[in-house]
């Protein structure tokens, strides 16, 4: 199943769709897929100012442990308090009720340097 393409999307699986003037990001199929099932999420940056390539949590699962990266510089203005109480979520609807964080981006087009979908499909499948 290809991934959305109304989002944009990190090498390390974690999607940003524009939604306003905010980013929403969360974590692929392909990801999910990977992990299996996922057992906790935590965000060790809940707040603030954030990089490109930061880690702002992390997400364990029956098979591993991963960090969970932002694509874009700006700030978190929220977290999915739901996906804490239930990390299945994740599993249910990565690209829905699943999703991580909600960022302000410095920059209203930072989403646009990051992977579209159909690259970013292939380079997960090869």
């Amino acid at each position: 199943m290809p991934s959305p393409d109304d989002r944009r999307y990190l090498e390390s699986h974690e999607w940003h769709k524009p939604e306003g003037d905010l980013i929403t990001i969360g974590l692929s199929q392909f990801a999910v897929d990977e992990l299996a099932d996922v057992t906790y999420v935590e965000f060790t940056q809940a707040e603030g100012a954030i990089k490109a390539g930061e880690s702002f949590g992390e997400i364990e699962s029956v098979k591993a442990t991963s960090d969970l990266y932002c694509g874009v510089d700006g700030t978190i203005v929220e977290t999915n308090q739901q996906v804490i109480d239930n990390p299945a979520l994740v599993n249910e609807d990565p690209f829905g009720s699943g999703w991580l964080i909600r960022v302000k981006p410095d920059a209203a087009d930072a989403v646009e340097k990051l992977m579209a979908a159909e690259d970013y499909d292939k380079q997960a499948e090869g």
